[in-house]
Protein backbone atom coordinates (compact mmCIF):
# COMPACT_ATOMS: atom_id res chain seq x y z
CA UNK A 1 0.00 0.00 0.00
CA UNK A 2 1.17 3.60 -1.03
CA UNK A 3 2.31 5.57 2.12
CA UNK A 4 0.19 8.71 0.76
CA UNK A 5 -2.69 9.36 2.02
CA UNK A 6 -5.35 12.55 -0.02
CA UNK A 7 -7.79 13.24 3.00
CA UNK A 8 -10.97 15.43 1.05
CA UNK A 9 -13.97 16.73 0.98
CA UNK A 10 -17.28 15.50 -0.42
CA UNK A 11 -16.56 15.48 -4.36
CA UNK A 12 -19.90 17.04 -5.30
CA UNK A 13 -19.03 20.28 -3.31
CA UNK A 14 -14.77 20.39 -2.82
CA UNK A 15 -13.66 22.05 -5.42
CA UNK A 16 -9.80 22.52 -3.14
CA UNK A 17 -10.07 18.58 -3.21
CA UNK A 18 -10.51 17.77 -6.83
CA UNK A 19 -7.01 20.11 -7.32
CA UNK A 20 -4.43 17.62 -5.84
CA UNK A 21 -6.68 14.52 -6.52
CA UNK A 22 -6.62 15.10 -10.14
CA UNK A 23 -3.03 15.71 -9.95
CA UNK A 24 -2.48 12.64 -8.46
CA UNK A 25 -4.63 10.51 -10.91
CA UNK A 26 -3.14 12.16 -14.18
CA UNK A 27 0.51 11.74 -12.61
CA UNK A 28 0.04 8.04 -12.24
CA UNK A 29 0.90 8.78 -8.29
CA UNK A 30 -0.74 5.40 -6.14
CA UNK A 31 -2.76 6.73 -3.01
CA UNK A 32 -5.02 5.85 -0.43
CA UNK A 33 -8.16 8.15 -0.55
CA UNK A 34 -9.95 9.37 2.45
CA UNK A 35 -13.25 11.30 1.83
CA UNK A 36 -15.07 13.05 4.44
CA UNK A 37 -18.25 14.57 3.89
CA UNK A 38 -18.54 17.94 4.66
CA UNK A 39 -22.15 18.28 6.19
CA UNK A 40 -22.52 16.20 9.29
CA UNK A 41 -21.92 17.01 12.75
CA UNK A 42 -18.84 15.09 12.73
CA UNK A 43 -17.48 16.62 10.02
CA UNK A 44 -14.89 19.29 11.81
CA UNK A 45 -13.75 16.99 14.19
CA UNK A 46 -13.19 13.78 11.58
CA UNK A 47 -10.95 16.51 9.53
CA UNK A 48 -8.78 17.77 12.76
CA UNK A 49 -7.81 14.58 12.94
CA UNK A 50 -5.60 14.67 9.93
CA UNK A 51 -5.68 18.67 9.27
CA UNK A 52 -3.91 21.14 11.30
CA UNK A 53 -6.58 23.83 10.10
CA UNK A 54 -9.43 21.89 10.13
CA UNK A 55 -9.59 21.83 6.54
CA UNK A 56 -9.36 19.50 3.27
CA UNK A 57 -7.37 18.59 1.89
CA UNK A 58 -4.34 17.60 3.24
CA UNK A 59 -1.85 14.81 1.87
CA UNK A 60 0.17 12.68 4.02
CA UNK A 61 3.29 10.96 3.21
CA UNK A 62 4.54 8.77 6.13
CA UNK A 63 4.76 10.98 9.20
CA UNK A 64 4.92 14.16 6.85
CA UNK A 65 1.21 16.44 6.63
CA UNK A 66 1.08 19.12 4.05
CA UNK A 67 -2.02 20.96 3.73
CA UNK A 68 -3.42 23.93 1.29
CA UNK A 69 -4.15 22.52 -2.53
CA UNK A 70 -1.67 24.40 -4.18
CA UNK A 71 1.76 23.33 -1.86
CA UNK A 72 0.63 19.92 -2.04
CA UNK A 73 0.39 19.90 -5.84
CA UNK A 74 4.03 21.17 -5.55
CA UNK A 75 4.84 18.67 -3.06
CA UNK A 76 3.58 16.34 -5.51
CA UNK A 77 5.51 17.29 -8.57
CA UNK A 78 8.92 17.60 -6.41
CA UNK A 79 8.48 14.30 -4.87
CA UNK A 80 7.03 12.05 -7.54
CA UNK A 81 5.84 14.02 -10.80
CA UNK A 82 8.22 16.44 -11.97
CA UNK A 83 5.95 16.52 -15.40
CA UNK A 84 3.00 17.83 -13.90
CA UNK A 85 5.07 21.07 -14.06
CA UNK A 86 6.25 22.55 -18.23
CA UNK A 87 9.92 21.90 -18.43
CA UNK A 88 11.39 25.24 -20.33
CA UNK A 89 11.44 27.92 -18.23
CA UNK A 90 9.45 30.09 -18.84
CA UNK A 91 6.41 28.00 -19.15
CA UNK A 92 7.08 26.36 -16.25
CA UNK A 93 7.26 30.17 -14.81
CA UNK A 94 3.43 31.20 -16.72
CA UNK A 95 2.06 27.79 -14.86
CA UNK A 96 2.96 28.69 -11.60
CA UNK A 97 1.52 32.47 -11.95
CA UNK A 98 -1.97 31.01 -13.23
CA UNK A 99 -2.29 28.54 -10.56
CA UNK A 100 -1.09 31.08 -7.90
CA UNK A 101 -3.85 33.69 -10.02
CA UNK A 102 -6.57 30.56 -9.29
CA UNK A 103 -5.47 29.96 -5.99
CA UNK A 104 -5.77 33.90 -4.68
CA UNK A 105 -7.93 35.03 -6.73
CA UNK A 106 -11.45 34.75 -8.55
CA UNK A 107 -13.29 35.28 -5.12
CA UNK A 108 -16.48 36.93 -6.39
CA UNK A 109 -16.86 33.25 -8.98
CA UNK A 110 -16.33 31.53 -5.59
CA UNK A 111 -18.77 33.05 -3.92
CA UNK A 112 -21.70 33.05 -6.73
CA UNK A 113 -21.11 29.85 -8.60
CA UNK A 114 -20.05 27.44 -5.87
CA UNK A 115 -19.12 23.73 -7.17
CA UNK A 116 -22.21 21.60 -7.21
CA UNK A 117 -21.28 18.83 -9.66
CA UNK A 118 -25.07 17.70 -9.47
CA UNK A 119 -26.87 20.59 -10.33
CA UNK A 120 -27.67 22.35 -13.47
CA UNK A 121 -28.12 26.29 -12.49
CA UNK A 122 -27.94 28.06 -15.55
CA UNK A 123 -27.39 31.81 -15.22
CA UNK A 124 -27.70 31.67 -11.96
CA UNK A 125 -24.97 33.68 -9.54
CA UNK A 126 -23.29 36.23 -13.13
CA UNK A 127 -23.24 39.31 -11.70
CA UNK A 128 -21.25 41.76 -13.36
CA UNK A 129 -18.17 41.30 -10.88
CA UNK A 130 -18.57 37.57 -11.58
CA UNK A 131 -18.53 38.22 -15.61
CA UNK A 132 -15.35 39.64 -14.95
CA UNK A 133 -13.75 36.63 -13.42
CA UNK A 134 -15.18 35.14 -15.93
CA UNK A 135 -13.68 37.18 -19.13
CA UNK A 136 -10.20 37.11 -16.92
CA UNK A 137 -10.09 33.08 -16.73
CA UNK A 138 -10.86 33.18 -20.67
CA UNK A 139 -8.25 35.25 -21.47
CA UNK A 140 -5.63 33.05 -19.61
CA UNK A 141 -6.93 29.90 -20.97
CA UNK A 142 -7.17 31.55 -24.54
CA UNK A 143 -3.34 33.20 -23.86
CA UNK A 144 -2.07 29.90 -22.45
CA UNK A 145 -3.32 27.64 -25.23
CA UNK A 146 -2.12 29.63 -28.03
CA UNK A 147 1.29 30.71 -26.46
CA UNK A 148 2.32 27.58 -24.44
CA UNK A 149 -0.19 25.10 -25.37
CA UNK A 150 0.43 24.17 -29.27
CA UNK A 151 2.12 21.01 -28.56
CA UNK A 152 -0.93 19.56 -26.80
CA UNK A 153 -4.26 19.89 -25.83
CA UNK A 154 -3.79 21.39 -22.69
CA UNK A 155 -3.15 25.14 -21.18
CA UNK A 156 0.78 23.87 -21.44
CA UNK A 157 0.57 21.19 -23.84
CA UNK A 158 0.72 18.16 -21.65
CA UNK A 159 -1.49 18.09 -18.47
CA UNK A 160 0.24 20.66 -15.78
CA UNK A 161 -0.71 21.43 -11.96
CA UNK A 162 -2.29 24.79 -14.15
CA UNK A 163 -5.01 22.22 -15.59
CA UNK A 164 -5.83 20.82 -12.26
CA UNK A 165 -5.92 24.22 -10.51
CA UNK A 166 -8.97 25.25 -13.32
CA UNK A 167 -10.57 21.97 -13.04
CA UNK A 168 -13.05 23.00 -10.45
CA UNK A 169 -14.17 26.27 -12.71
CA UNK A 170 -14.71 24.08 -15.43
CA UNK A 171 -17.58 22.45 -13.28
CA UNK A 172 -18.63 25.54 -12.71
CA UNK A 173 -18.99 26.83 -15.97
CA UNK A 174 -21.31 23.35 -16.97
CA UNK A 175 -23.28 23.58 -13.99
CA UNK A 176 -24.26 27.47 -14.34
CA UNK A 177 -24.03 27.00 -18.34
CA UNK A 178 -21.26 29.31 -19.03
CA UNK A 179 -20.32 29.28 -22.67
CA UNK A 180 -17.42 31.05 -23.81
CA UNK A 181 -15.12 30.99 -27.36
CA UNK A 182 -14.49 27.94 -29.66
CA UNK A 183 -10.90 27.39 -28.05
CA UNK A 184 -12.38 27.46 -24.28
CA UNK A 185 -15.37 25.51 -24.99
CA UNK A 186 -12.33 22.84 -26.77
CA UNK A 187 -10.20 23.20 -23.87
CA UNK A 188 -13.72 22.69 -20.96
CA UNK A 189 -14.14 19.69 -22.98
CA UNK A 190 -10.97 18.40 -22.76
CA UNK A 191 -10.63 18.30 -19.02
CA UNK A 192 -14.65 17.02 -18.56
CA UNK A 193 -13.40 14.08 -20.91
CA UNK A 194 -10.57 12.94 -18.76
CA UNK A 195 -10.87 9.42 -17.25
CA UNK A 196 -10.10 10.99 -14.14
CA UNK A 197 -12.41 13.48 -14.63
CA UNK A 198 -15.26 11.46 -15.18
CA UNK A 199 -14.49 8.69 -12.28
CA UNK A 200 -14.74 11.93 -9.92
CA UNK A 201 -17.83 13.28 -11.45
CA UNK A 202 -19.21 9.87 -11.13
CA UNK A 203 -18.70 9.38 -7.37
CA UNK A 204 -19.95 13.00 -7.00
CA UNK A 205 -23.47 11.98 -8.87
CA UNK A 206 -23.33 8.89 -6.34
CA UNK A 207 -23.23 11.46 -3.06
CA UNK A 208 -26.45 13.49 -4.58
CA UNK A 209 -28.26 10.14 -5.83
CA UNK A 210 -29.22 11.82 -8.68
CA UNK A 211 -26.57 11.38 -11.50
CA UNK A 212 -27.41 13.78 -14.32
CA UNK A 213 -25.76 14.13 -17.88
CA UNK A 214 -23.32 17.05 -19.73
Amino acid sequence: MSNLALIIGSKNYSSWSLRPWLALKQAGVEFQEICIPLDTPTTHTEILHYSPTGKVPVLQDGDLTIWESLAICEYIAERYAPQLWPQDTPSRAVARAVSCEMHSGFAELRRNMPMNCCARLPGTGRTLKVQANIERISNLWRNCRQTYGQEGVFLFGSFSIADAMFAPVISRFVTYDVVLDDCCQEYIRTLWSLPAMQEWLYEAQAECKTPKSL
